[in-house]
């Protein structure tokens, strides 16, 4: 692409924000926004390498010299635990002529060598040697010539988060007050969580953005598009009754919704059999994170920009089998334009039993597995709207509400007593979580780099 091209390219680029970012002051967002190359290129590089990306938990690599193989946008990287038993993230390229080095989604091994010329690297990154190195490279500074290593990478009750960027804000800064929430649901049990089963991976035609704004505040779509779940008994709270609920808006483009009841006499704890609630250590809970997991029903939220996880009660069989609690947690990977992989795991507490365990994942698998009931609903609207943002005139036209909940609208108010942290609303008829995520998308594409 010549010059003039990519200046053009970023005009138009700057012209689709900025129309966007007067329209959400009103709750209007325009359908183009959610299939246009540019727009995909520009996320790449503005979104995704300043932000911090989930990589991996550290149960999938619990071994010295294990590795998984991961992404953040296009880019390949190692996750992999070093015999120092040090967490690394290393670019899949090889420093040599660019070839990728590992050639498995996951293993173990004490080094790398690239297929390409052989240069083999010890599996900290560093430049070990390479076939007939005393006649090809003698005097080659290997000090120089090693891995690359993202900038930073930091670690969050075993979860795994990378930044491409050198400088900028702590995970626990980024996160905001979206890390009091996850540090809620992470402490409840000491050892923490552990991962069931391999990583799901699954592309759909969808934009990333109508994934992640679902999972930061879309309660509604409950009603109509999931109903059946709860006509069938898989979802046993009804539809409505669990729009009773706070969608708080948690800084920093992050959202997270509470289905609660901090009046119930019984505590809830997110259905947790009470075998499963004597496991739990509260005392590594602060008091209000207490009196929030105590009420607690349904859990869903999105971290900014693409990392979405629920937690709440389903049956994989309602006639037969009770519901149990699940935890998903997934992230919405751009392939291209319009499309996503998707990774979806599935976690549970390491101190439970291996029945409760495989329980739970039978009732993740059912109904957020890759053909569960909840997960072949969500595609289908996803899908549409990605392919309707494709079209010539929708493009240019078509304007979106996003004004559930602002301007009167609705019946949700703003808590004011809130004590937790974050802005939040009641009830969860609005979409101010979706507001709040495009507003820090938009603070991010139209930063100067």
């Amino acid at each position: 692409m010549d010059r003039k091209s990519k200046s053009t390219n970023s005009s138009k680029v700057q012209k689709i924000l900025e129309e966007f970012q007067k329209d959400l002051n009103e709750g209007i967002t325009n359908i183009g926004i959610l299939n246009d190359e540019d727009l995909y290129k520009t996320e790449l590089e503005k979104v995704f390498v300043g932000n911090w990306n989930y990589m991996a938990h550290d149960t999938e690599i619990p071994n010295t010299g294990d590795y998984v193989l991961r992404y953040i946008g296009d880019d390949a990287f190692i996750v992999n635990r070093t015999d120092d038993g040090e967490v690394q993230v290393i670019l899949d390229i090889c420093p040599h002529r660019g070839a990728s080095i590992c050639r498995a989604e996951k293993g173990n091994s004490s080094h790398f060598r690239c297929p390409y010329h052989g240069w083999t690297f010890k599996n900290n990154g560093d430049l070990l040697g390479a076939p007939a190195y005393k006649e090809a490279y003698n005097g080659l500074d290997r000090k120089k010539w090693g891995l690359t290593h993202a900038p930073r990478v930091e670690i969050f009750h075993g979860f795994i988060f990378a930044c491409l960027e050198e400088n900028g804000p702590s995970l626990e800064e980024s996160l905001g007050g979206m890390s009091w929430y996850l540090d809620m649901i992470f402490s409840l049990q000491d050892e923490g969580m552990e991962v069931l089963g391999e990583p799901q991976r699954y592309v759909i035609k969808s934009d990333w953005k109508i994934a992640a704004e679902n999972f930061s505040g879309d309660d509604y779509h409950l009603m109509t598009l999931h109903k059946s779940t709860y006509d069938i008994g898989v979802m046993q709270i009804p539809l409505k009754e669990n729009m009773k609920g706070y969608h708080i808006q948690a800084g920093n483009g992050h959202g997270v919704s509470f289905s609660i009841d901090l009046e119930s006499e019984d505590p809830l704890f997110f259905f947790y059999p009470e075998e499963i609630v004597k496991t739990f250590n509260l005392d590594n809970l602060s008091e209000k994170q207490l009196e929030l997991a105590r009420g607690s029903r349904v859990c869903v939220g999105n971290i900014f920009p693409n990392i979405s996880f629920l937690m709440l009660p389903l049956s994989p069989d309602p006639k037969n089998v009770p519901p149990t609690p699940l935890f998903t947690w997934r992230v919405w990977r751009p392939i291209g334009p319009g499309e996503i992989e998707v990774w979806n795991w599935f976690f549970m507490y390491k101190n439970t039993t291996e029945e409760f365990k495989r329980s739970s994942y039978r009732s993740a698998m059912s109904t957020f597995g890759i053909a569960g009931t909840f997960e072949l609903d969500d595609p289908v609207p996803w899908e549409a709207m990605t392919k309707n943002a494709k079209g010539t005139f929708a493009k240019k036209n078509m304007k979106l509400n996003l004004q559930m909940g602002m301007n009167n609208i609705g019946s949700s108010k703003q808590v004011t007593d809130w004590s937790f942290p974050g802005i939040a609303y009641y009830p969860r008829f609005e979409e101010g979580n979706q507001r709040h995520f495009y507003k820090r998308y938009l603070d991010d594409m139209l930063k100067e780099k």
